[in-house]
C-alpha cells in the first residue's frame, strides 16, 4: 500500500521519458522549423525510441519477472503496468509520427523533392536502379530462406530487414519466405535518382532491392513477390560477470558480443506485410503479447533520416546559429597564457570549441609541460582531442587518459581508441569496477623555475568537437589551485581503483563529487533555503539538468515547495516530480527542446545573498549520484556567476520553445502575453554582445 501511495507522488521515469520524446515530435510537427530540421527531428525521435526499447523496456521486462518491493520502489509503479502504458503511448505516438511524415512529404513536394518507391519509377529510373544494384549493391545482398525446419537466422537489432513472400501465380499453395538484411551501413539509405529539371528524386535502399527481387530469386522461378520492411529491437544491456580471471577490458568486449543474444523487446513491421509471413516471423522470433508488436508505415529505421541528403532549396544558416570566439580568447597567441591568469567560461555551441583543442595542442608542444590527465566518455570519430593527446605522448609527455569503456553504445569505439592510445604510449585507465566515470576533467602540469603550475578544465559535456556544435554545454577553464587539488584527488582514485573512494576523494573544497558527497551537499543547500523561507526571507533555487528522477532529491524539492522556497527547474528530459496542493510555492518546471540539445547542468542557490553556483556533469538521477564518478565545480568568479545566472534567467523567460511541466504531462508550450522570446537565440545575442563589447574596448 505504501508503494502505491509513493506512486502518486512521482511520475514513473519511463512514462516521463516518452513525454520528452513527444516534445521531440512536436519539433518535427512545427511548420516554423526548417524542413530539413523537421526531418532530422523525426530521425531523432526514432533513434531515441530504439534506444529506449533496447535499454529501458528491456530493464522493465526483467524487473517484471522479479516483481519485488525493491523493484516497485525503483520504478515507482508495477513494471507490468508501466509496460502496458508504454505500449499504449508508443502506438499513439507512432500514429502521430506517421501523420507528421505525410505532412512533411507534402512540404517536400512543394520544393520539388520526392521519395520514389519501386512501383513508381520511370523507365530511365528503373534502368538506373537496376544498374546501380548490379554495380554497387548486389555483392552486399545475402538472402536467407526461411522455413519451419530451419532455425531462425540471427537478426541484428540495429539493422533493417526486408521480409519477402514469394508466389507462383499458377500454384497458390507453394509459398516461400525469405529475409534480406538491407546494406544501409555499406551503401547508405538514400540513392539520388535521375530526375526532370528542377526536381530531386530519391529512392531508399529497400526499394532498390525490391526492384531487383526477380533477379535475386531467379533460380526459384517465382513470378510474384510481396516485400515489406521490418526491424526488431533487442535487450542491449549486458551484465559483467565476476570471473576474477577475466580482465575488465575482456569483460567489456565479451559484454558487447553478448548483445547478440539479447531478447527482442520490440517488433515493428509494415502493416501491409504478407499475413502468413508476419505470423511466421512472430512465431519464429518467439514473440508474445507481452512484447511490443507494432504495425507501422512502409519506412522503418527512421534514424537514418538524421542524415537525409542535402537536396532542399538553399537554407541559409542564421547568423544566430554560428559559433564565435570567446571575448577573452580573441586575438591571443596562447590559450594557456589566458587560463593561467583568469577563469574562462565557455558556453557551447555559442562559443567555439577550438580553445579546448588549442589548450591540449599547446601542452603537447610546451617543453615545460610534464603531464596531462584527462577523462574521456565519448569522442568524435576523427577526434582532434585524441590527436593532441597522441602528439603529447610522442613529445615525451606523460599522458593519462581515463577512457570509459562502458559508455553505452560507444563501447567498441572506445575499445578501438584504447588500443591506439596504448600503441602511442598513452597510459589508459579503464575506471573503477561498478562505477562509470562520467566526470569531464582535465589537468595539465608544468614545471617552471622549480615550481609546479597546474591548469585544466571541468566541463558539463563530453570533450567532443562534433557534439559541441549542437549540444548546449559549459566548460570552466581554470588554473584555480583548489580546483586543481580536487581534480588531482579524483585522478589519484582512478589510478588506485582498489582503494575505497572515500579514502582517496575526500575533503574536496571546490568540487562536489559522486558518489561521495554531491547529493548530500545539494540537499544541504536546499535545506538552508528552506530555513530562510520559513524565516520569511528570500529563498531561491534554480536547477538546470537533463533529468530529474532521484526520489531523495525530489522529496527535498517538495519540502522546499511546502516551505515556500521559489524553485525553478529547467529539465530537458525525464521529470518525475508532481505539484501538490500542499505546496506553498508550486514547483515551476520547463523543458526547452530546440535546434540545440540542452545538455548543461547548473545548480544555483540564493544562499542568503551569497549565491552559490555550480556547473556539473551529473543529473539528479540515482544512477549518476550513486553509481558514477561525477564532478560539479563551484564558480567563484563573480563575473562568471552573474553570467550563468543571466543565462538561466534567459531560459526561464522562453515562451517559444519552452514547454511547462504539469502533472498530466501535456507538453503545453509556455504561453503569456509577452513578446516572443526564444532562449537559444537570446543567449546567442547575450554572449555575442560581450564579444563585441570586448572588441570595441580593446580598439
Amino acid at each position: 500500500m505504501r508503494e502505491l501511495e509513493m506512486a502518486k507522488k512521482f511520475i514513473p521515469r519511463d512514462i516521463s521519458w516518452l513525454s520528452f520524446n513527444a516534445r521531440v515530435l512536436q519539433e518535427a510537427a512545427d511548420t516554423e522549423v526548417p524542413l530539413e530540421q523537421r526531418i532530422k527531428f523525426l530521425g531523432i525521435f526514432s533513434n531515441n525510441l530504439d534506444e529506449f526499447f533496447r535499454v529501458r523496456v528491456a530493464a522493465l521486462k526483467r524487473a517484471a519477472e522479479i516483481n519485488t518491493k525493491v523493484v516497485l520502489g525503483s520504478f515507482y509503479e508495477d513494471p507490468n503496468v508501466i509496460l502496458e502504458q508504454i505500449t499504449h503511448i508508443v502506438i499513439k505516438q507512432q500514429k502521430k509520427f506517421d501523420k507528421i511524415w505525410l505532412d512533411v512529404q507534402k512540404e517536400m513536394a512543394k520544393q520539388r523533392v520526392f521519395i520514389k518507391t519501386a512501383e513508381d519509377l520511370s523507365e530511365e529510373q528503373l534502368a538506373f536502379v537496376k544498374d546501380y544494384f548490379d554495380r554497387e549493391v548486389e555483392s552486399s545482398i545475402i538472402p536467407l530462406l526461411l522455413d519451419e525446419v530451419r532455425p531462425m537466422p540471427y537478426l541484428r537489432d540495429k539493422s533493417l530487414y526486408l521480409g519477402v513472400a514469394m508466389y507462383k501465380k499458377d500454384w497458390q499453395y507453394q509459398t516461400k519466405f525469405a529475409i534480406i538484411e538491407l546494406p544501409s551501413s555499406q551503401h547508405g539509405r538514400f540513392v539520388i535518382l535521375p530526375a526532370p529539371k528542377n526536381q530531386k528524386h530519391i529512392i531508399l535502399i529497400e526499394d532498390v532491392v525490391k526492384v531487383n527481387l526477380p533477379y535475386i530469386f531467379s533460380y526459384f522461378g517465382f513470378d510474384e513477390f510481396v516485400a515489406n520492411t521490418f526491424k526488431i529491437t533487442k535487450d542491449a544491456e549486458f551484465d559483467l560477470d565476476n570471473d576474477v580471471n577475466t580482465t575488465f577490458v575482456e569483460k567489456i568486449t565479451k559484454g558487447v558480443k553478448n548483445r547478440r543474444k539479447g531478447k527482442p523487446t520490440r517488433f515493428v513491421f509494415d502493416k501491409d506485410m504478407d499475413q502468413m509471413l508476419l505470423e511466421f516471423l512472430i512465431r519464429k522470433l518467439d514473440l508474445s503479447k507481452r512484447d511490443s508488436i507494432i504495425p507501422g508505415q512502409k519506412i522503418h529505421n527512421f534514424k537514418h533520416f538524421m542524415d537525409f541528403p542535402d537536396v532542399f532549396r538553399s537554407y541559409k544558416k542564421p547568423f544566430e546559429r554560428t559559433s564565435f570566439e570567446h571575448p577573452d580568447l580573441c586575438d591571443v597567441e596562447r590559450v594557456t597564457d589566458v587560463i593561467l591568469k583568469k577563469d574562462v567560461l565557455l558556453s557551447f555551441p555559442y562559443h567555439q570549441f577550438r580553445p579546448m583543442i588549442d589548450l591540449l595542442r599547446e601542452a603537447a608542444m610546451d617543453p615545460d609541460v610534464k603531464t596531462i590527465k584527462i577523462t574521456i566518455y565519448r569522442m568524435a570519430t576523427n577526434s582532434k582531442i585524441a590527436n593532441a593527446l597522441v602528439n603529447a605522448a610522442r613529445n615525451g609527455k606523460e599522458v593519462t587518459v581515463m577512457l570509459e569503456l562502458r559508455a553505452r553504445f560507444d563501447e567498441e569505439h572506445n575499445l578501438d581508441w584504447k588500443e591506439r592510445f596504448e600503441m602511442e604510449g598513452v597510459k589508459v585507465l579503464v575506471g573503477i569496477p561498478n562505477r562509470k566515470v562520467h566526470a569531464k576533467l582535465c589537468i595539465i602540469k608544468k614545471r617552471v623555475d622549480n615550481k609546479t603550475i597546474q591548469y585544466g578544465f571541468v566541463s558539463t559535456g563530453n570533450i567532443n568537437e562534433k557534439t559541441a556544435r549542437i549540444y548546449g554545454d559549459h566548460c570552466l577553464m581554470t588554473s584555480n589551485k583548489s580546483v586543481m587539488a580536487d581534480i588531482n584527488k579524483i585522478f589519484n582514485a582512478l589510478q588506485k581503483p582498489k582503494i575505497p573512494l572515500e579514502n582517496t576523494i575526500k575533503n574536496c573544497k571546490s568540487l562536489l563529487t559522486c558518489p561521495l558527497d554531491m547529493r548530500q551537499q545539494i540537499l544541504q543547500f536546499i535545506d538552508k533555503e528552506i530555513i530562510e523561507a520559513k524565516a520569511g526571507r528570500k529563498a531561491h533555487v534554480i536547477i538546470k539538468i537533463n533529468s530529474l528522477s532521484d526520489k531523495e532529491c525530489i522529496k527535498k524539492l517538495y519540502e522546499a515547495a511546502i516551505a515556500g522556497v521559489k524553485v525553478e527547474l529547467i529539465v530537458r528530459g525525464v521529470y518525475c516530480a508532481i505539484n501538490q496542493k500542499k505546496f506553498k510555492e508550486p514547483l515551476y518546471g520547463i523543458s526547452i527542446v530546440d535546434e540545440y540539445l540542452e545538455h548543461a547542468r547548473v545548480f544555483y542557490f540564493y544562499a542568503a545573498g551569497k549565491e552559490l553556483t555550480y556547473i556539473s556533469s551529473a543529473d539528479l538521477m540515482t544512477r549518476n549520484l550513486d553509481y558514477r564518478i561525477e564532478a560539479a565545480v563551484k564558480i567563484n568568479n563573480k563575473k562568471l556567476k552573474t553570467e550563468l545566472k543571466d543565462l538561466l534567467q534567459i531560459q526561464l523567460k522562453d515562451n517559444v520553445k519552452a514547454r511547462i511541466f504539469d502533472n498530466l504531462q501535456t507538453n503545453e508550450y509556455v504561453s503569456n502575453k509577452k513578446p516572443a522570446f526564444r532562449s537559444q537565440l537570446e543567449i546567442f545575442s547575450y554572449l555575442y554582445a560581450k564579444t563585441k563589447k570586448e572588441t570595441t574596448e580593446s580598439v
